[in-house]
């Protein structure tokens, strides 16, 4: 199964927010400011965040759209039934 997300993309955001996390971890190392190493994991968990819905936003206009546009009522009802889990998981997260 193809799904909605650009692979490279995603991979290369991925690739960004690992480095970022490697930068924290040499912060800690240098023994940074507290407050540092805080904005910095922020910066990480806005970084997922945005990358989150970014997935998200791609499964709802692939999977789901193909789901409905397939005429498939059991197909569109599951996979409605799965989008409404993730945001629910997600929104929990928060």
């Amino acid at each position: 199964m193809k799904h909605g997300y650009d692979k490279v993309a995603l991979t290369k955001r991925l690739h960004r927010i690992e480095g970022q996390v490697r930068g924290i971890e040499r912060m800690v190392d240098d023994d940074r400011y507290c407050i540092d190493i805080l904005t910095q994991i922020a910066a990480v968990n806005t970084a997922l965040d945005s990358l989150a819905y970014k997935v998200l936003d791609d499964h709802v206009k692939h999977c789901v759209a193909d789901a409905i546009a397939s005429g498939d009522a059991e197909e569109a009802v599951g996979k409605s039934k799965e989008l409404l889990e993730a945001v629910q998981r997600f929104a929990r997260t928060r």
